[in-house]
């Protein structure tokens, strides 16, 4: 397993265990963390990256945050994955999406998110998931 990937799945678990406080440990103070590259704004410092993630928690239960593939190049960590969690009204949201992250050290210095917000906004308003959602869904995840 690579280095780089196996600080995120660290990162997982802490997500997933809903534990804010060690997600930011794996943030260098200055991160600048684009959550929806193109769509919003990006969060800058901890700071920030703390309000960002208080907010997601409030509605993400039953997180199950999988990568089905990832590279590394230098600092540069490529995935591919899915956020699957149940909204606070038992609602599924499953979002497929690529990630960028670059570090500095052991640290999150930058990170970037290629996603569509219109499949997570259908999904939250009672939409079922879509076959090609789906069909991303049901592959193999990453070792």
């Amino acid at each position: 397993m690579s280095r780089l990937y196996a600080i995120l799945q660290q990162v997982t678990h802490a997500w997933q265990a809903k534990d804010v406080d060690r997600v930011l440990d794996f943030m260098a103070d200055d991160i600048v963390w684009h959550y929806a590259v193109a769509v919003m704004p990006p969060v800058r410092g901890k700071a920030a990256a703390r309000k960002l993630l208080e907010r997601f928690q409030a509605d993400m239960h039953r997180i199950e945050w999988r990568i089905f593939a990832h590279a590394e190049a230098g600092d540069r960590l490529f995935v591919e994955g899915v956020d699957d969690y149940r909204t606070a009204e038992g609602r599924r949201v499953a979002t497929p999406y690529a990630g960028v992250l670059d570090f500095r050290g052991d640290l999150i210095a930058a990170w970037r998110d290629y996603v569509d917000l219109s499949v997570m906004t259908q999904q939250k308003a009672g939409e079922p998931l879509t076959r090609q959602v789906l069909e991303l869904l049901d592959r193999e995840v990453a070792l």
